[in-house]
């Protein structure tokens, strides 16, 4: 059993628009990285994400990017439960996981936006990760929607 997953979402807005809002540092702090986000991502970047939920700024390595397209990301993985499960800590394993983020403009002016992780071992721990790690993307994505399209940071207040 490989342990991967994939969510998406539609934005209203352009294609241009919604990549510009994950590749900036300081758009993607006002709405997701909630401790801040360092470095623009660019090919060939280490930038740092940092999280309230999830404290001490952490660098994520930047495989690829195609404007407007495509984000390939690769971070430390994590085994064990949810970050945010009160009592759980996850620990640090000995290798990264990749995420894809995929864009595709849509013909009525949206943006489909797919984000896919993989690449954790096939055990009880990893599992863990990958379930947290999938609710983390898919805040992510609602978070990306409502502050592009209606201003609200809806991680504002969440975790502490």
């Amino acid at each position: 059993m490989e342990l991967k997953f994939r969510v998406a979402a539609r934005i209203a807005k352009p294609v241009h628009q919604v990549f510009e809002a994950v590749a900036d540092p300081a758009q993607l702090s006002e709405y997701f990285t909630t401790g801040g986000a360092e470095g623009r991502l660019e090919t060939g970047a280490t930038v740092t994400w940092d999280f309230a939920d999830f404290p001490g700024a952490f660098p994520v390595h930047v495989i690829e990017v195609v404007a407007d397209e495509k984000i390939v990301l690769e971070w430390q993985a994590s085994e064990g439960e949810a970050h945010n499960v009160e009592g759980s800590e996850p620990k640090d394993a000995d290798y990264r996981t990749r995420v894809t983020m995929s864009l595709k403009a849509l013909d009525d002016g949206r943006t489909l936006v797919e984000i896919a992780e993989e690449g954790w071992r096939e055990n009880q721990d990893a599992l863990g990760a990958s379930y947290g790690n999938c609710q983390g993307w898919s805040q992510m994505l609602c978070a990306l929607k409502a502050w592009l399209e209606h201003g609200i940071n809806l991680r504002e207040g969440m975790y502490r």
